[in-house]
């Protein structure tokens, strides 16, 4: 299904393009400014098997992406500014912003030295559990538990399975069912039992994995000292804050700002909420951000950032640059907001 819809993306994104119609839509769609959300930046991978593909540009790409916007005349700003220009309506030129998710260590070691080679500012956004190195990177350990067996033996909502993972097509047909079944549990605890139970019966040391892809409090600590960073809040443990009681999404918020500035010593005024689609992120969330006075807060939701967002601070849209369309010929297509806004029925705002 994922494969599928994203064919008809990439099929949608190719006709705007060679139909030229991005074109006519970019001075209606394209608004004020666009906040970009990477993942991963890193060489390519070689395996076959990559359900994650979608969350890691490769460094080329990072620089294709910000060759673009220099030479198309966009001022590449912090989030900081952003707010400024959106707070005083200030217009005069298109803006981007570059906002990376989690905390990853090939985010100094690859994204770094682009962003300084454009003296470009970005925003990484930090989980604090997987800077202490006991959260779960558990979509990127189901991966590694796939590919290295040939089925799963599961119980899934009290029913045992026993999942095929012995070839390609089956490895990703059974990613997307643990995939999704994951995303119903209710809490990062329940999640965490569940997915260190399944790797610990295949050998995977899920733990192991945050410490080796997420830079620690003290690889952080440096990295946050240089004058393009900002860091920003993700979350204590990554969970679905929408599936959360309103006091232990306030704690999650509230608790990893507490911990990320006792540890770098800095003010984190900026939120990106963990998934960050409608059913991670909605009004009580919106509302909690708001009162906990960040400065602005980051959704998934896909769109193009326009003067009436000045008004929904804590619920700004992002349009990802995904890894399953490093396509430089797409980048004005994906900045025109042609493709946004067919998503979005052609609403300049989703904020509710």
């Amino acid at each position: 299904m994922k494969r599928f819809r994203n064919n008809v993306i990439r099929a949608g994104l190719g006709a705007l393009y060679f139909t030229g119609a991005h074109h006519a839509l970019r001075p209606i769609f394209a608004g004020v400014g666009t906040i970009f959300v990477l993942h991963h930046v890193r060489p390519a991978r070689d395996a076959a098997f990559q359900p994650n593909h979608h969350l890691e540009v490769t460094p080329d790409f990072l620089r294709a992406t910000l060759g673009y916007l220099r030479a198309s005349g966009i001022d590449i700003v912090s989030l900081d500014e952003a707010r400024r220009r959106l707070v005083e309506q200030d217009f005069s030129r298109r803006f981007a912003c570059l906002t990376l998710d989690d905390g990853y260590r090939d985010n100094r070691d690859f994204a770094l030295p682009l962003f300084r080679e454009f003296e470009a500012p970005f925003t990484v956004y930090v989980t604090s559990d997987f800077a202490q190195g006991i959260g779960r990177l558990w979509w990127v350990a189901l991966e590694r538990l796939i590919a290295s067996t040939e089925q799963i033996d599961v119980s899934i909502d009290g029913v045992e399975e026993r999942i095929d993972c012995a070839s390609d097509a089956a490895k990703q047909a059974a990613f997307e069912r643990l995939h999704g079944w994951i995303r119903t549990l209710s809490d990062a605890g329940e999640v965490g039992r569940e997915v260190a139970a399944l790797c610990a019966r295949h050998g995977i040391d899920d733990l192991e994995i945050t410490r080796d892809l997420c830079m620690p409090w003290d690889e952080l600590t440096a990295f946050a000292e240089d004058p393009l960073v900002t860091i920003g809040v993700h979350g204590i443990t990554h969970s679905n804050l929408a599936k959360q009681s309103e006091v232990i999404a306030k704690h999650e918020i509230a608790y990893s700002r507490k911990c990320i500035e006792a540890a770098l010593q800095r003010p984190a005024l900026h939120l990106a909420y963990p998934y960050g689609d409608k059913a991670a992120a909605g009004a009580r969330e919106f509302a909690l951000a708001q009162a906990l006075g960040f400065r602005t807060a980051v959704t998934t939701r896909p769109g193009m950032v326009f003067a009436e967002n000045a008004d929904y601070l804590t619920a700004l849209p992002r349009l990802s640059l995904n890894g399953n369309y490093q396509d430089e010929r797409l980048l004005p297509v994906l900045t025109s907001g042609a493709a946004t806004a067919m998503w979005n029925g052609f609403r300049r705002i989703d904020a509710a």
